[in-house]
This record gives C-alpha cells, structure tokens and sequence, in this order.
C-alpha cells in the first residue's frame, strides 16, 4: 500500500519538509541513531499558540474486548454467557451487582465479581459494564466525563458488510488476524514492512510548528511503526529518561568515554557518509543534553513521590495491585506515562507544541490462560489510564492532552476451554478533558446464538464464524477524528490516511472529541 503524499499544510511544503530533514533522512530506518536524529532541523516559526498532545497505548497481543466493554442487556447477556461459559475454564463475568467471592479460585469471574455498570448518554437500546477490574476508569466515565468509548474499531479499506466481506470482490484489509500483520495495519495502515505510520505522518505536517522537531515524536518503549514519519524520526527514551549515546561509560571506564564522543562526532574523511555520521552523533549528545537538562526530576509531584534518593522501582504511585497475588507491583505502563508526563511538564524548554507519544502494554493475547492474563492486563490499564489522568489534570493540562489504546485486533466471542483466539473488530478508550466522555461512539455490536449449523451468526451482522467482530468504525475514522483535534485539516487528514476518502465525509469525525 502506497503513502505517497503532497503535503499541503500552510506554507509547509513537501520540499521544504526535505529539506529540513537534510541528508540524515538518507539513513532511513536503517540505522536506529538516523531514526532518532534525522528530524532534527532548525528552529522553525511557533505557528501554534496552544500545546496538545497525543498518547497512543498500544495493548499488544490483541485485547478481548468482549470482556472489556459488555452489553448487559437481557438478550445480549445470553448470548454472551452461552458462548463463554464453556468448560473446562468459564471465561464468563459475573453479573452486575455480584459480590466477589474470596474463597473463589484466583483470577476467577466468581472471585472477580460482578462487572461494573457504566451509563452511556446514547445507549443505543442497550446497557453496559466494564470489566471488573477497571473500577478506576467507571468514575472517569460516569461521573467525571473524561472517559470515551468507540465500539467495534478496525481497520477496513472501505464500509463492508458481511455479504461484502464473503465477496472476493471487495477490498478488505491485507493479511487479517496476524499478529505482526494487524500490528503494523493498526499502527500504519498498511502490512509489516510499512515504513511510516499515521502518528509519524501526523508528525511530519506538525514539525515546523515546534521549535525543536526532535521532540515532536516521541516513544517510551522501544520504536514503532506508529511514530515514524518520512521526516519526523522517533525520539526514543528509557521509562528513567534520556538515552545517552554510549551510555555513562566505557567498559567500565569514565575516561574512555570523552574519546568515544569524538569519535562519534568527527568525521574522519570529507566522505558524505562520514560527515552525516558526525552530524547524527553530535545531535545525539545535543539532544541526550537539552533533554536531560529540561526534564523535571522524577522524584516530584504530581507524578512521583518525592524522595531525596528517588527509586522508580519503590514509589507507590506507579504500583498496581496484582488480583492474583493482591500485592503491590511496580506497573509499566505507569512508568513509561511518568516519563511522557515529564517530558509535557518540558515542553516549554524543549520548544514543543505539538508532540505524539508511543506507550505500550504487553500480554494480551490470551489464547490460553485468560482469567489470568487478562486480569493482570486490565489490572495495569485501569491504575496506568487512571495515572496518567490524576497526574495530567495536576499539572492543569486536562484538556490539552488525549490519550486513547490500540490494539493488533479484538478477539473471538467463542471459548476455546481457557481463552479467545484472534479476532478483527475492538472497542477503545478515549481519554481527556477535551474528550466527550460519559458516551458511547460508533456502532455497538448485537449478539446473538450461533444458527443451527454452529457455524455462523445468522443472528448478527457485525459477528463473523468465529465470533470475531466486523467493524463498523475504521481506523482511518478513529484516527482522523484524533488528528483534527490535534489541528490537521480535513485536506491534510486525507493525504495522512490513504482510506479516509473511501468513506462519507459526513462519517470521517466520529465526534468523541470536541
């Protein structure tokens, strides 16, 4: 799939864009120093007079949405119970309202308890809870109208229904239902091997807007398809802070490290490639320094506890309570958002404007195991989410700053004794004070019996064999509706997301941001 694109931002042309990148861009995604340093041009004119902000957690492995959101209607209830509650590991919840039995098996719907009811403004003719062990996130949703869902997110080349999706003949995402494949389709919008993806591209027509486009896009956890522009290069940093390029010594020896930094920064020759290598290692020092000397200590409030020997490891703001073992355990996703917050407490210093940040949370595909895995999953989503929110609205920055998951895929409705296998279609959070939360977006799906054959959902048309969701809303439309509040314009969204034009204008915005 093709990403050829004219930018048409403003004055921001596709030439000066080349231009600004220099001849670091010559590395490409090769070289893992070029991936961090080819974005890093000159200071370019403020054009934005407010900041704002992204966040992408990205739930790996594919989240079981179906024990996430739940349609607690009579009909939908039975569907769902008949499917799930299949030897030899019920995967099904528990009711509303049911008390969680301690004597229960760990990690069992029964010791979990009942799950929790949430009150959409449009409830679409039905009703609805999440998963037990997201109980920070109902408050957020019911009361605090910060909190947003979108029913039945995918990715999809164009509207399809399921007589389309029976038909050779209608385009449909490439390679669905592999993890690697669904990943990049998610994060890019096209399979493994894309080079750029819509946080990246998003990037690239917001870099001449920050003073300092090294910090444009920026990712807590390792690199992804989603941050890298065909400018904007992702600029990776450790939970802790800044990565520095060659670390703080040299096998062992403070002194052979000042040796290291010339000669990473010296060209030894007039060769283009020895030069451009200089360059990318004297801005990766420059870059490790302006951040280190504009981060906020780790150890200060709002996002940790102060202490005068701060350890990330022991502060109790980023531990979760595990529900099988009930103790306490430092979250990653909750240090990998202590450093995003840091890093927005910094913008001012580091000349940023607008930023897209990449976070990441492991462990969801549950083939096996679910009650556990999905449990300790949702545990660490529910204490991060919540995190995140507490910390964001301290520093007064609620309504700049909007974050919301992905995932490779949602899972099959059917059992397969202790877990779910791939699916296609997920419900996703939105959260913000810009978010119209408290409300429920897109289309939620009907359930309903297998028909008599046990083969399909004649019952349904949003459910496939499996159970596996048909979407109803694209990625191209979850992601426009993120990127015209981060300021892009309708034109710019259409060159960004290459299936945005397949669909009505009238249904590009979702409208769960205001």
């Amino acid at each position: 799939m093709s990403h050829k694109r004219q930018f048409n931002i403003g004055a921001l042309t596709r030439r000066e864009l080349l231009r600004r990148a220099g001849p670091a861009a010559l590395l490409g995604t090769a070289a893992p120093l070029g991936l961090n340093l080819a974005a890093l041009g000159t200071a370019s004119a403020q054009t934005a007079t407010d900041y704002k902000a992204l966040v992408c957690v990205f739930l790996y492995g594919g989240n079981d949405s179906y024990n996430t959101v739940l349609a607690t209607d009579a009909a939908s209830w039975k569907a769902y119970t008949t499917l799930r509650n299949q030897a030899p590991d019920s995967l099904a919840l528990m009711s509303p309202g049911v008390a969680p039995n301690s004597g229960a098996s760990a990690y069992s719907p029964a010791r979990l308890g009942g799950v929790l009811p949430i009150a959409p403004a449009k409830s679409q003719g039905h009703t609805y809870a999440l998963h037990p062990l997201l109980s920070s996130l109902v408050p957020l949703f019911n009361t605090q109208k910060r909190l947003a869902l979108v029913a039945n997110v995918g990715p999809l080349v164009q509207p399809t229904t399921k007589a389309q999706y029976a038909s050779s003949a209608h385009a449909k995402p490439p390679k669905l239902f592999s993890h690697n494949d669904q990943q990049s389709v998610w994060q890019s919008l096209a399979t493994e091997g894309a080079r750029t993806g819509w946080g990246g591209r998003m990037a690239d027509l917001l870099l001449a807007g920050n003073g300092n486009s090294m910090f444009t896009a920026v990712s807590a956890t390792g690199t992804s398809v989603w941050l890298a522009g065909s400018n904007a290069r992702q600029y990776q940093v450790t939970p802790t802070g800044a990565i520095r390029p060659g670390g703080t010594s040299l096998f062992g020896s403070s002194v052979a490290l000042p040796y290291l930094k010339t000669v990473m920064t010296s060209a030894t020759s007039n060769h283009v490639m020895a030069r451009d290598l200089a360059a990318l290692g004297s801005r990766a020092f420059a870059a490790e320094s302006s951040l280190s000397a504009a981060l906020p200590s780790a150890g200060t409030a709002p996002w940790g506890t102060a202490a005068g020997n701060y350890d990330q490891n022991t502060d109790p703001l980023l531990k979760f309570t595990s529900p099988g073992s009930g103790t306490a355990m430092i979250n990653p996703l909750a240090t990998q958002l202590q450093m995003v917050a840091r890093m927005i407490q910094a913008r001012s210093s580091l000349g940023v404007k607008r930023q897209v940040f990449f976070v990441a949370l492991n462990d969801f595909d549950t083939h096996d195991n679910q009650n556990r895995r999905h449990s300790e999953a949702l545990a660490q989503l529910n204490h991060g989410l919540a995190y995140f929110d507490k910390v964001i609205n301290s520093l007064g920055l609620g309504a700049n700053v909007t974050t919301f998951t992905a995932s490779d895929f949602g899972r099959t409705l059917t059992s397969n004794g202790d877990g779910t296998d791939h699916g296609w279609g997920g419900h996703h959070f939105i959260m913000g004070g810009a978010v119209k939360g408290g409300d429920l977006y897109g289309t939620f799906p009907t359930l309903g019996p297998k028909n008599a054959n046990n083969n399909d959902f004649d019952s349904s048309a949003d459910l496939l064999a499996n159970g596996a969701l048909l979407p109803t809303s694209s990625v191209d439309q979850y992601a426009a509706t993120l990127g015209r509040w981060l300021g892009l314009s309708d034109a710019a969204l259409l060159d960004v997301l290459p299936n945005l034009k397949n669909f009505d204008a009238s249904v590009r915005n979702l409208g769960f941001l205001g």
